[in-house]
């Protein structure tokens, strides 16, 4: 029977070659080696039923290596100390030898050492360590986070797995345990950073950094710590007027920054160790320096210097565009926002300021070109923003396995490379993602969106993984080797394909119900204040973004542009986000972009059934409830395929008079 909660570390059997997995040993001592150490006696016992010797964590002399045992240290210790040559690695780095009796993890620090036990108990959990084996990793990207949008009444602001784990009634609360079970989930995929409030802040959590909440902030840093994870807080950019009780927060008024170096003074007493701040400016509402007539640089670096005694960051969302549009005026693209507010920024930034960049230049659709800032900002330090909850993607109600979507987004060629080869290696840091996490048994409402939690996590690890390996990897962990594993995988594979079609294929954006984006809306936000708009009429559909239309495509690089700005070459997965084409044109498969608009819906639908026959073959052979919580989500998948089948297809149906040319069932 599968356990929910355990996730990924479940019980396995740890094949022929466990001689020597009993018995550790190390020689040197710090926190981070302590924990290790404890992580891997942990893993042993939990995961494979291997008590290690000896109960106690001892230094072991080094005479005594000379028998069976796992070796743990750092590698500079190791070389210098038993003259073994092991490779150099990046920072968090770590090197596994695989021998019979005597394997070996070694990490190119505390941290690195860290991972490297948690890497080493996978691939032992799934069977792949073979004799003579030899693994180096170094990650990617130095920063690699999870955004929780935990608020403090204990709701989650698009979350679909339960209620917050940090907060309860208007206060810090959890349950420890719990606490130190997520950190390890999160330690074990290479998550180093979480911010643990809304970055919509409001009401008590603006005064998460006053000394009302810090000591209970305080303790829960003392929980991640160990796990190498360190926190953030969410930060009102009126702060010194709705906690400070100044008159104005101006961000070149001194009193203002003033304010806030007092602030971070008192935070870091606190939490010395505490990364930085996560903020949210002139964004749907919340406040930020073009109130006062200023520059988004003029902001974050006011909080900036503010944190940089304190060895703190800024980051710095860049989720800024008019909410307020009206949908008459079409001269206005939300799409450019984010390019042209911060673009003619770039190198005005402190060092210390990280801009947290969407994927997309809309809102995580399920499908959306990457926004052309990566790539084009080379002056300044920033993140790429992911969304592991599925706000549009099927409220981990509908199975939908997001790194599909993301290995596309690394693949994608900018100025100075893929995604992936820029990340770590240029001014593109790192990753963030709003997490998917809640208080329900399996974390993530339904057990197989736990796939998306830890393939961002091995995405941010390293980036060139590919889809069906995270899948192949998640499955096998939770699953065990076999059928049951690899029919898992197929659905994993297969849900993000399925759900474009029947969402929203084409590239074609925000036709879901306003407010909760579940279920089907084709005009929910048409005549809406926030700028996301297909503009169908009975004869064409989307928005013309090239020279001729907005000009979005011009943000691109030369190449990009005139490859997004010719239908003939525009990717047809994207071809209604750049495009406004006529329900006739002829996409290349021959027929017309109505057709291939019904058939995409048809399909789409059709395979989310197909999913759950699959699941249904699983009766049996997956714990009963596991196969029971899964199955309920299916089929409410099913009814929500329907819905988006029958009522985009109705409603295309409607506005052109022209059927679907296989005579299947459209509504009037």
């Amino acid at each position: 029977m599968v356990a929910e909660y355990d996730c990924w570390f479940q019980r396995r059997d740890a094949g022929p070659d466990r001689v020597g997995l009993d018995r550790l040993y190390r020689g040197e001592e710090s926190p981070l080696l302590d924990h290790a150490a404890l992580e891997y006696r942990r893993g042993m016992e939990k995961c494979f039923g291997i008590p290690v010797r000896p109960p106690a964590l001892t230094v072991e002399p080094s005479a005594a290596e000379g028998g069976p045992g796992l070796r743990l240290g750092t590698i500079p210790y190791l070389n210098k100390t038993r003259g073994l040559a092991l490779t150099e690695q990046g920072p968090e780095g770590f090197v596994i030898r695989w021998e019979p009796g005597r394997p070996l993890i070694a990490g190119q620090d505390g941290q690195g050492t860290l991972y490297g036990v948690y890497r080493f108990l996978s691939l032992l959990a799934q069977g792949k360590l073979r004799p003579g084996d030899e693994l180096a990793e170094t990650p990617a990207a130095p920063l690699r986070m999870i955004n929780h949008w935990d608020n403090m009444d204990g709701s989650v602001e698009r979350g679909y797995a339960g209620l917050s784990l940090f907060f309860k009634d208007g206060r810090i609360s959890y349950d420890r345990g719990r606490i130190e079970d997520y950190a390890r989930l999160l330690a074990s995929v290479g998550i180093n950073r979480l911010s643990i409030n809304n970055v919509n802040v409001r009401g008590p959590a603006r005064e998460l950094i006053t000394e009302k909440h810090l000591p209970d902030v305080a303790g829960l840093a003392d929980l991640f710590r160990p796990f190498g994870i360190r926190l953030l807080l969410s930060v009102n950019f009126s702060s010194p007027i709705s906690v400070g009780g100044l008159g104005t927060a101006d961000p070149l008024d001194r009193t203002a920054a003033a304010w806030w170096e007092k602030q971070a003074d008192l935070v870091y007493r606190c939490i010395p160790d505490l990364a930085g701040f996560l903020i949210k400016a002139d964004s749907e509402g919340e406040a930020g320096p073009f109130r006062y007539g200023r520059s988004h640089a003029d902001g974050a670096n006011m909080l900036a210097a503010a944190l940089k005694p304190h060895g703190g960051i800024v980051v710095w969302r860049c989720f800024v565009y008019n909410s307020a549009q009206d949908w008459r005026d079409q001269s206005i693209d939300r799409a450019r926002a984010a390019y042209d507010h911060f673009k003619p920024l770039d190198g005005s930034f402190a060092d210390n300021v990280l801009l947290q960049v969407k994927h997309g230049p809309y809102d995580f659709q399920v499908r959306e070109p990457v926004s052309p800032l990566f790539g084009a900002l080379g002056k300044t330090r920033h993140l790429m923003e992911l969304q592991i909850t599925q706000e549009y993607t099927g409220h981990q109600i509908d199975l939908c396995f997001l790194p599909s979507m993301w290995a596309d987004v690394m693949d994608f060629d900018t100025p100075a490379g893929p995604v992936k080869k820029l990340l770590g290696a240029s001014s593109l840091e790192g990753l963030a993602a709003v997490g998917n996490v809640g208080l329900d048994g399996n974390w993530t409402g339904h057990t197989l969106a736990q796939a998306n939690l830890y393939g961002y996590g091995r995405l941010a690890w390293n980036p060139g993984l590919g889809a069906e390996e995270i899948a192949g990897e998640w499955a096998a962990l939770c699953f065990g080797p076999g059928d049951a594993a690899e029919t898992v995988k197929s659905l994993l594979l297969k849900s993000y394909p399925a759900y474009e079609k029947y969402n929203a294929p084409f590239g074609l954006c925000f036709m879901v119900n306003p407010g909760i984006h579940y279920g089907p809306s084709p005009e929910g936000y048409e005549f809406s204040r926030w700028g996301t708009y297909h503009r169908a009429d009975r004869e064409a559909v989307g928005i013309d973004r090239t020279s001729a239309g907005t000009g979005y495509t011009e943000q691109y690089a030369p190449a990009k542009a005139a490859l997004f700005a010719d239908p003939s070459t525009c990717p047809e997965n994207l071809i209604l986000f750049f495009h406004r084409l006529r329900y006739d044109y002829r996409m290349k498969n021959g027929q017309t972009l109505l057709q291939n608009i019904y058939d995409t819906h048809f399909e789409g639908c059709d395979e989310a059934e197909a999913m759950l026959t699959l699941w249904t073959g699983l009766k049996g052979r997956i714990g009963g409830e596991c196969y029971d919580s899964v199955l309920a989500r299916f089929e409410r998948q099913i009814e929500n395929a329907r819905q988006w089948r029958d009522v985009v297809n109705t409603y295309f149906w409607r506005k052109t008079g022209v059927g679907d040319l296989k005579g299947r069932k459209i509504y009037d």
